[in-house]
């Protein structure tokens, strides 16, 4: 089975996750610098938002470039990671919305860490399809990256019931984590 349309499936869900985050920031009311200022923690959020879908789907870009075929398992594992990205407006208007409240905060990294994983089992799956000695494979190696993220996620779910500003640094400190450029799917092709 041929990579391309799930590519371009991937492609066109991801940009229509992105339009929907976008289309639910408001017009300021008024037109001075003031008529901002409320509009900061959405903005704030929004572009959290934005760079976690843009870092998937840069990864997601790489990871299929070293993928050589695709089967029924690694279709369903990629509707899996679509599904979670797929709630990432919701959570993220919801998180906003509520001034950052506890619970709000604790779901919004709840998705990130669902996404995180589903991404992980995509991954898995696809090595799974292609064999241990594969690109991916050699590529990924343990993964470090993905189980220090998790655990991120796994400490600041909590947190946020306590302190949800810290949660959110520290989901942002993730963000930061991935937006180095990741060399090694690169490297491996």
């Amino acid at each position: 089975m041929s990579k391309t349309r799930l590519e371009a499936f991937s492609d066109g869900v991801l940009a229509v996750v992105i339009t929907i985050m976008v289309l639910e920031l408001k017009v300021p009311h008024g037109s001075d610098w003031d008529a901002l200022r409320p509009m900061l923690p959405y903005v704030l959020t929004y572009l959290m938002s934005f760079v976690f879908i843009g870092i998937y789907w840069s990864n997601h870009h790489h990871m299929l470039h070293a993928t050589e075929r695709i089967n029924g398992a690694i279709l369903w594992a990629n509707l899996h990671l679509l599904f979670w990205l797929s709630l990432t407006p919701v959570t993220t208007e919801w998180m906003s919305d509520s001034g950052f409240m506890e619970l709000p905060t604790a779901v919004y990294g709840s998705v990130l860490l669902l996404s995180g994983v589903a991404y992980t089992i995509l991954e898995r799956t696809i090595i799974a399809h292609h064999g241990p000695e594969s690109r991916l494979a050699a590529a990924v190696g343990k993964d470090v990256k993905a189980m220090a993220s998790t655990a991120l996620y796994l400490t600041a779910i909590p947190v946020a019931f306590a302190k949800p500003g810290v949660a959110v640094a520290i989901y942002a400190s993730v963000a930061a984590m991935w937006l180095i450029p990741d060399r090694r799917i690169e490297r491996a092709l």
